[in-house]
């Protein structure tokens, strides 16, 4: 009785968690005047706002190449030009998502595009794409927090350590043999009776055709260009407000904001990365005002755009 009274109480928990970040987002809105950030949208620079328009067409084609690499090499036959769709698909269900988990969604697109109709491949192409989009910014962060150590006083050690635990993960299970050994006690002992040959299927999909390790590296350096140009963006949008400081101080701030973003405690990352952007930029002498609007911008150029985008494709194609 008393195991179920936890468990429906962690389930209950865990309902309302994402609803932190949101009020973190409008606490931060109140206490620097809706108006001020109103006053600060109205008067951006539109040149700067059409480049980041560019940059955003660019982003997004990168951002499906990396992945539709992946899936290459894994033999799933699919145009760049249904990827692209999937894409923007994904990155709407990841906008109203926690830690932008909705994107999984693509597995399921994918699936359509094997020769076995399993998921299997499909969750590889996206939980290999997620992990080294993840270790990618963790670099990132690690490097930049080292070149700027006196600004930031970021724990570098915290971060390589994550690193390190990231990279050693993928290498244990990137290998179907050790991951059987591992994963067969979860198999045996909560895996329903119903459902387990399905399982069964689906890890053996998961390994299938699986790129040759040499490969990894050229989808990492692909998560760290697709990186740089979100950054870009961020960057002309800081310039559209007038914030004039040097883009590598934002590629030391930014790392940061994006992996406090992924915490599962928001939707779409909303609040918690206001809170991050705010404190960091602060130490370059940058108004929360102008750090509060870049990030509602860049919410709206880069998330909602291409969201209303992806409802109509779903809408236009019912076989999307």
């Amino acid at each position: 009785m008393m195991i179920e009274t936890i468990k429906k109480a962690i389930k209950n928990w865990k309902k309302f968690l994402p609803l932190i970040g949101i009020l973190l987002f409008f606490y931060i809105l109140v206490k620097i005047n809706l108006i001020n950030v109103l006053e600060e949208i109205k008067n951006v620079n539109i040149y700067f706002l059409l480049v980041t328009l560019v940059l955003l067409v660019i982003m997004l084609v990168i951002q499906t190449f990396k992945w539709h690499i992946i899936a290459f090499f894994q033999d799933i036959k699919i145009p760049f030009k249904e990827s692209f769709k999937i894409n923007l698909i994904s990155n709407f269900y990841g906008l109203v998502t926690p830690s932008k988990l909705g994107a999984v969604i693509r597995a399921e697109y994918l699936k359509k595009h094997t020769k076995n109709k399993n998921i299997g491949k499909g969750l590889f192409n996206f939980i290999i794409d997620k992990v080294l989009d993840t270790t990618s910014v963790i670099l990132m962060a690690i490097f930049f927090s080292f070149v700027f150590k006196d600004e930031t006083n970021i724990p570098i050690g915290f971060f390589t350590g994550l690193f390190l635990v990231f990279v050693l993960l993928t290498l244990f299970f990137i290998k179907k043999e050790r991951s059987k050994v591992v994963l067969v006690f979860f198999y045996k002992k909560f895996i329903n009776e119903k459902i387990k040959d399905k399982t069964k299927n689906t890890f053996n999909s998961f390994y299938e055709h699986i790129p040759k390790k040499r490969y990894f590296i050229l989808f990492f350096l692909l998560n760290l260009i697709n990186w740089l140009f979100i950054y870009l963006i961020y960057y002309s949008i800081g310039l559209s407000l007038g914030i004039k400081i040097s883009f590598l101080y934002y590629m030391a701030i930014l790392p940061l904001g994006t992996l406090v973003s992924m915490i599962p405690i928001s939707i779409g990352g909303l609040g918690t990365r206001e809170v991050t952007l705010i404190s960091l930029f602060a130490l370059f002498n940058v108004s929360s005002t102008k750090v509060f609007s870049m990030s509602v911008i860049n919410y709206f150029i880069v998330g909602v755009i291409p969201s209303i985008i992806a409802l109509f494709l779903i809408w236009k194609d019912k076989s999307l």
